[in-house]
This record gives C-alpha cells, sequence and structure tokens, in this order.
C-alpha cells in the first residue's frame, strides 16, 4: 500500500507539472508555478511520457504545445487534479464548522494592515480553527490558486484568465508622486523631476513594477534602472533618504508612513496609472466569507490610509461593487 500511495503521489505531481506546461507554455515558467526547478519539472514530464508510452509535448514549437495525445492527456489530468483538490479541500471542512481550515495569500504591502481583523473575523464569524497566512506578489498568488495551495488570495491581480474562480473588489487606487521632504524642485512634469533625481522603482519581476514600466512607455519615457525593490517599504525608504523619487499608490505607502518615514506625496501629474486589489476564491467554496473579507479589507485599508496619509491618501482610492 506504501508503494502504491507514493506511485499514485508522482503520478499526480507529474500530472500537476504537465498541466502547469500546457498552460504557460514554458517549461520554465511551469517549474516556477509548481514551485520546482525545471531539471525536476523536466523529469516529471519524461516519467509521464515513458508511463504511457506517448510523446505529450512537442518541443520543436514555442510556446510548447501538447500533442494530440497530450490534448486526451490535459483533459484527463486537470479533471483528476480538480477532483483531488475538491477531496482535499472537503476533507479540510470536516468538522463541527464548515470552514474549519483556510490557507490564505495576502499582497506583501497590506499584509500587516489586514492580518488581523481577518482572522479574527474568520474564527470569530465564520469558526475557522486553523488559518495559514502567507504576505506576496501577484505572481506568488498565481501560483499558489493554480496549485490549489491557497484557498483565498487578496491580490492586485483578478485573474481573468482562469476559470472556476469568484472575484470581489475590494478598491481601485491611483498612483501618486512620491517625493523626499527636502525636494524643492519642479513636480508639474515627470522630465523636470528625472532631471534632479532618480526613480526609485519595483523591480520588473513585479506586477507593479512591469505596470510602472509599461506606463512610463506609453509616456515615451526612458527612464534608467537605477535602483531597484521587491517590497514598498525598500523602496519607500530610500526615497525618504533622498535617494530619489518613485510612483506608488496609498496601500504600497502604508508601511513608509507607519514607519515615520519623510515622504512628501503629490497628485501624479500624469494620469491613467491605477492598480485594483480583489479578493479572489474557488467558486462557491467558502459561502459568504470571501464576499465578508472584501468589505472588512475595504474597511481597514480605508481607515489606515486615512490615519497615515488623510485626504491625500483616501483622495486617490475609489471602492467598487462586487463581481463574480
Amino acid at each position: 500500500m506504501t508503494a502504491r500511495l507514493s506511485s499514485d503521489s508522482n503520478l499526480f505531481k507529474a500530472m500537476e507539472v504537465y498541466v502547469a506546461i500546457v498552460e504557460t507554455g514554458q517549461m520554465t515558467a511551469a517549474a516556477r508555478l509548481v514551485g520546482m526547478t525545471q531539471s525536476a519539472a523536466s523529469q516529471h514530464l519524461a516519467n509521464l511520457e515513458q508511463a504511457y508510452d506517448a510523446r505529450l509535448i512537442d518541443r520543436s514549437t514555442r510556446p510548447v504545445k501538447p500533442t494530440q495525445a497530450g490534448e486526451l492527456m490535459y483533459r484527463h489530468a486537470t479533471r483528476i487534479l480538480n477532483s483531488v483538490a475538491d477531496l482535499a479541500t472537503d476533507m479540510r471542512h470536516q468538522g463541527p464548522h464548515p470552514i474549519s481550515v483556510l490557507r490564505m495569500g495576502i499582497l506583501a504591502s497590506i499584509a500587516t494592515t489586514l492580518s488581523v481583523p481577518l482572522v479574527q473575523q474568520a474564527k470569530d464569524r465564520f469558526g475557522v480553527q486553523d488559518m495559514t497566512l502567507r504576505a506576496g506578489q501577484s505572481g506568488d498568488h498565481e501560483t499558489l490558486l493554480r496549485t490549489k495551495r491557497a484557498d483565498i488570495v487578496i491580490s492586485s491581480n483578478p485573474f481573468y484568465d482562469m476559470d472556476g474562480l469568484e472575484r470581489h473588489p475590494v478598491l481601485s487606487e491611483a498612483f501618486l508622486l512620491v517625493l523626499p521632504k527636502s525636494y524643492d524642485g519642479p513636480s508639474t512634469r515627470l522630465e523636470d523631476i528625472l532631471a534632479r533625481l532618480p526613480l526609485v522603482r519595483f523591480a520588473d519581476t513585479t506586477s507593479v513594477g512591469r505596470q510602472t514600466e509599461a506606463h512610463l512607455r506609453r509616456l515615451k519615457l526612458n527612464v534608467p534602472r537605477l535602483i531597484q525593490a521587491d517590497r514598498s517599504s525598500m523602496v519607500t525608504a530610500c526615497v525618504a533618504r533622498g535617494m530619489g523619487f518613485t510612483l506608488l499608490t496609498p496601500t504600497l505607502l502604508i508601511d513608509g508612513f507607519v514607519e515615520q518615514m519623510p515622504l512628501d506625496i503629490r497628485p501624479l501629474p500624469v494620469a491613467g496609472l491605477s492598480r485594483r486589489i480583489t479578493v479572489v476564491s474557488r467558486e462557491r467554496e467558502l459561502g459568504d466569507l470571501p464576499a465578508v473579507f472584501a468589505e472588512t479589507s475595504r474597511t481597514a485599508l480605508l481607515e489606515q490610509i486615512g490615519s497615515q496619509m488623510g485626504e491625500a491618501g483616501l483622495g486617490a482610492v475609489r471602492t467598487q461593487d462586487s463581481e463574480t
């Protein structure tokens, strides 16, 4: 029985890797999605092809495509993996409370603000006994959702390309111009600021970094990459020390203000740059918990933004109605 269970576990993992390869079209991206090295992912694919004596991937195309046998494998593998995930969810939720275990991903920039109210809400209102929280970026959330290692995430990506999810918007927020307190130059044009200070930006490995870079390209601004970071507190710390300026939203500024960094917040002189925060969960698995979490998150974030940034922060925030 132990050998059989081990064999089945390897088969499930190989199927998980194969589905990720088909959906991403890249071995590297698939490996990252399932949390393993590229060589390990390649070995799982080879094992799966050997086990069923079939070539599953056309490696001559970019992105890679499934063969005819691969299409059949993909349909069966997704159905099997979804059934296994459903079983795991049902087993976790057995007991006196319908949601006894909850695994959650939260944007790192708002994790500190939201952890306490959400944990309290989960325990008091929904009877959650075991709750695991993970802070990270939206790319981390995609991995957690695709591999079913999270039941719910609060993310800047609504994952519209993924089926079987429900989405509850929290808020939409415009980017703001963030300057050192000591800056006394012009601020009505980004070109004028760039002539005096470098841009401290989120790294291109983050969704905020990619979004900022795309907006700068639309504005036809060629901005050197001098300082990049993957956490908002690192970006704001550099700005507070006069090492540059940045473009951030109110929620990305919370940690900087909590730590009392000397920052000068002004409206962004160019329009059109904003991001949305959304509660995303698998459809109809958690009852009204996702909607309640969206409302709780909205209230907590607005209170924190108002207390730390006042009207300058609240003026950049817009709340939204729910959607599925």
